[in-house]
C-alpha cells in the first residue's frame, strides 16, 4: 500500500482536491491517504472543506493578518517540514499555482519526495500575469515527477518545456468533478429570490494584478452597461481582502441592482452560477466550471492561462481597460447570436472524472 499526501490551502485549491481525496479514499486497498492543509485562506478553506465533509490530518494554520508572500512561503516551508518527515509519504499531490503550491513542491524537493502536480502545465508566459500563480506553476512543474495535465495544451506545454512524455497525464480537471456533487435541482437562496425577475449576472474579481486602477476601470465599465439595461442584476460576492471591498463599495455604492454580498460556500457559489444568464469574473477555476453549465464567461483580465475555453468559445478575454470591458459584455448582452453560441460550446475542460484518471495513474505508476 502506497501513502498518498494531499497538500492545498486555500478555497480553489480545496474544491478540486476534495474530488481527488474522495476518490483515493474509495481505493483505499491502494492508498493510505494523509490530508494536510495549511490555512492559507482560513475562513474561506474551512467553509469548503465543510461542504466536502473533510476533515484534514494536519492543519499548519498559517494565517495571519496583513501576511505577505515571504511570511506564506517560509511559513508552509517550516510548518511540513516536520510533517513530511513524519509522515514519509510515498508522494505528496498538489494542485495549481498558489504560494502554498510552490512551497510545498519545494520542500518534497529538498527532502527527496515525489511530487504530483493536479493541473499542470497551465501557461500564459508572462511571469508577472497572472503574479506570482504564473511562477509558481512553472516552478512546481519543474520539481514534479507526476505531471497530471487538464488538457492536450497543457500537455503540449509540458513536453515544450522538456518533460518526459511518461511524466504527463492528460485527465480533465478536477473541478468539474466537484460540480457532480455541488448543484442542487430544489436550492434556493434569497439573493437568488432577489434576482429572479432579471437576467442575473454573477461576477467575481480579487486577482492581485487587477487591485487598484485596473478594478476600478473594470467596476465602471459593468456599472455603465448595468445602467443600460433595466433586465440585469448583477451579484457580487466580494473578496475578504479590504482593499477589494473598499473598490466595491466606492464604485457600486447605492446602486439598487448591484448586490455586495459576503463569499459564498461553494455549493451556494456553484448553484448561483447554475442559475444565472452569464458570468463576469478574473478567477482561473470559473473559466472552467461554468461552461460546463453552459453559462458564457467573460475573463476580466489580460491574459488566460486557459486558452482552450477561448478557442471553444466558451470564455471571451475583455481584459481590464474601462472601454473594452463596456463593449464586451454589453456586445454579449445584446447580441442573442453571440450568447447562444457560447452557451453551445463544448467544454474542454473534462467530463467530471479526472480524479479517476489520476488515481488510476498513480496505481499504474507507483
Amino acid at each position: 500500500m502506497k501513502k498518498v499526501m494531499l497538500v492545498f490551502g486555500t478555497r480553489p485549491e480545496a474544491i478540486k482536491m476534495c474530488p481527488l481525496i474522495y476518490e483515493l479514499e474509495q481505493r483505499s486497498e491502494d492508498f493510505n491517504t494523509v490530508v494536510c492543509v495549511t490555512g492559507q485562506h482560513r475562513e474561506m478553506l474551512d467553509s469548503v472543506l465543510n461542504a466536502f465533509d473533510v476533515t484534514p490530518d494536519y492543519d499548519l494554520s498559517i494565517m495571519d493578518s496583513g501576511q505577505t508572500l515571504f511570511d506564506i512561503t517560509s511559513k508552509v516551508m517550516t510548518g511540513i517540514r516536520a510533517v513530511l518527515g513524519s509522515e514519509q509519504p510515498d508522494i505528496v499531490l498538489v494542485h495549481g499555482d498558489t504560494t502554498t503550491t510552490f512551497a510545498a513542491a519545494l520542500a518534497c524537493f529538498y527532502v527527496g519526495i515525489r511530487v504530483g502536480h493536479v493541473e499542470a502545465g497551465l501557461r500564459t508566459y508572462d511571469i508577472h500575469s497572472p503574479y506570482p500563480e504564473e511562477f509558481n506553476r512553472q516552478a512546481v512543474d519543474i520539481v514534479s515527477e507526476f505531471c497530471f495535465a487538464p488538457t492536450e495544451t497543457a500537455r503540449i506545454n509540458l513536453l515544450r518545456e522538456g518533460k518526459r512524455s511518461d511524466s504527463i497525464h492528460v485527465t480533465g480537471n478536477t473541478g468539474i468533478d466537484a460540480l457532480r456533487t455541488t448543484i442542487r435541482e430544489d436550492f434556493m437562496h434569497p439573493d437568488l429570490a432577489w434576482a429572479s425577475d432579471s437576467r442575473l449576472v454573477l461576477m467575481t474579481a480579487h486577482r492581485r494584478e487587477n487591485i487598484g486602477g485596473p478594478m476600478h476601470r473594470i467596476f465602471r465599465a459593468i456599472r455603465k452597461v448595468v445602467d443600460e439595461f433595466s433586465d440585469l442584476k448583477i451579484i457580487y460576492p466580494v473578496h475578504m481582502n479590504p482593499i477589494v471591498s473598499q473598490a466595491a463599495q466606492m464604485e457600486f455604492e447605492g446602486h439598487t441592482r448591484i448586490k455586495l454580498i459576503s463569499p459564498l460556500d461553494v455549493i451556494q457559489f456553484h448553484n448561483f452560477m447554475a442559475r444565472s444568464f452569464l458570468i463576469l469574473t478574473d478567477s482561473g477555476g470559473i473559466q472552467e466550471e461554468a461552461p460546463s453549465l453552459g453559462k458564457p464567461v467573460l475573463v476580466l483580465r489580460d491574459t488566460t492561462e486557459r486558452p482552450e475555453g477561448v478557442e471553444a468559445g466558451t470564455l471571451k478575454v475583455v481584459g481590464t481597460d474601462e472601454e473594452a470591458v463596456y463593449i464586451g459584455f454589453k456586445q454579449l448582452v445584446t447580441d442573442s447570436a453571440l450568447y447562444d453560441d457560447m452557451c453551445k460550446s463544448t467544454n474542454p475542460y473534462g467530463d467530471g472524472f479526472a480524479s479517476r484518471r489520476i488515481v488510476d495513474a498513480l496505481i499504474e505508476r507507483l
